[in-house]
C-alpha cells in the first residue's frame, strides 16, 4: 500500500508540473488510473487513496471488476479498449464512460441496449491519428458525421474525443491533430470539451495539447501481474 501511495503520488506530480509547464490548472485534469488484470484488491486500494476513475479495456475484466467493487460509493469506471457490439449491453451495465466509439454501428448498439430510466452514457469518439486502417478509431475525414450521428442518439452523450499517440511518430504532433479533431467534434457538439489522451509515456505532450482525461496504468499499479 505503501509503494502504491507513493507511485500514485509521483505520478501526480509530475501531472501537476506538465499541466504548470503547459499554463492550466492541474485540476482541470481527470487521471483514469488503469488497473488492467490487476486485482480488485488493487482497485479497492486505489480507492481508499482517493481514486474514483478506473480504466479498463476488456468488457469481461470490466464487467467483474465494477460487480465486485459495487460497494465502492462514487468509483467511475472508463472503457478504454475496443468494444464489440454484442458486448454493447454488458459495457453499458458496468461503465460510465465509454471512450472507444468508432462506429456507428457500436454507438447504435450501446444505444439499443439502454434499460428505461438507465442514466444517459457518457461517450468519447476515438480517432485513429494512423493510416493503418487495422488500428482502432475513425478516420478523421469521417468523424464529423459520426459525431452527428451519435448526437442524434438520445441514451448517449458525447463529451469529445480519444486516441492513442502512433508508435512510429512522436507524440506531440499526434495529439496536435487530436486537438484539431476536437475542435471538429465541438462543431457538431458545442460542450463536447473532453480529449481522452496519454499514457505514461506520453502524457505530458498529451497535456500540453489539451488532453482533459490521461489513461495511466503501470507507472501507477506497478508491473500486471502474469494473466496467463
Amino acid at each position: 500500500m505503501a509503494d502504491l501511495a507513493a507511485r500514485l503520488a509521483e505520478v501526480d506530480e509530475r501531472i501537476a508540473d506538465a499541466a504548470h509547464a503547459a499554463g492550466r490548472d492541474p485540476s482541470e485534469l481527470t487521471r483514469i488510473v488503469v488497473t488492467k488484470f490487476h486485482p480488485v484488491a488493487l482497485v479497492e486500494q486505489l480507492y481508499r487513496l482517493g481514486v474514483r476513475d478506473m480504466g479498463e479495456n476488456r468488457q469481461q475484466e470490466l464487467s467483474r471488476k465494477s460487480a465486485e467493487a459495487a460497494a465502492l460509493d462514487g468509483l467511475r469506471w472508463h472503457f478504454i479498449g475496443q468494444a464489440q457490439t454484442n458486448k454493447a449491453r454488458a459495457i453499458r451495465a458496468a461503465a460510465s464512460v465509454v471512450h472507444s466509439v468508432d462506429r456507428s454501428r457500436l454507438a447504435d448498439a450501446l444505444h439499443a441496449a439502454a434499460e428505461p430510466g438507465e442514466p444517459v452514457l457518457d461517450v468519447l469518439l476515438q480517432v485513429n491519428l494512423t493510416d493503418d486502417v487495422g488500428r482502432g478509431g475513425v478516420a478523421p475525414g469521417d468523424l464529423e458525421p459520426l459525431a452527428a450521428h451519435v448526437a442524434a442518439l438520445p441514451s448517449l452523450r458525447v463529451r469529445g474525443v480519444m486516441a492513442v499517440a502512433p508508435l512510429d511518430e512522436p507524440p506531440a504532433p499526434a495529439f496536435e491533430r487530436l486537438r484539431g479533431c476536437a475542435e471538429t467534434v465541438r462543431r457538431v457538439v458545442p460542450d463536447a470539451d473532453w480529449i481522452s489522451a496519454g499514457m505514461t509515456a506520453d502524457f505530458a505532450e498529451a497535456i500540453a495539447a489539451g488532453a482533459t482525461h490521461l489513461r495511466i496504468g503501470s507507472a501507477i499499479t506497478g508491473p500486471r501481474p502474469d494473466h496467463g
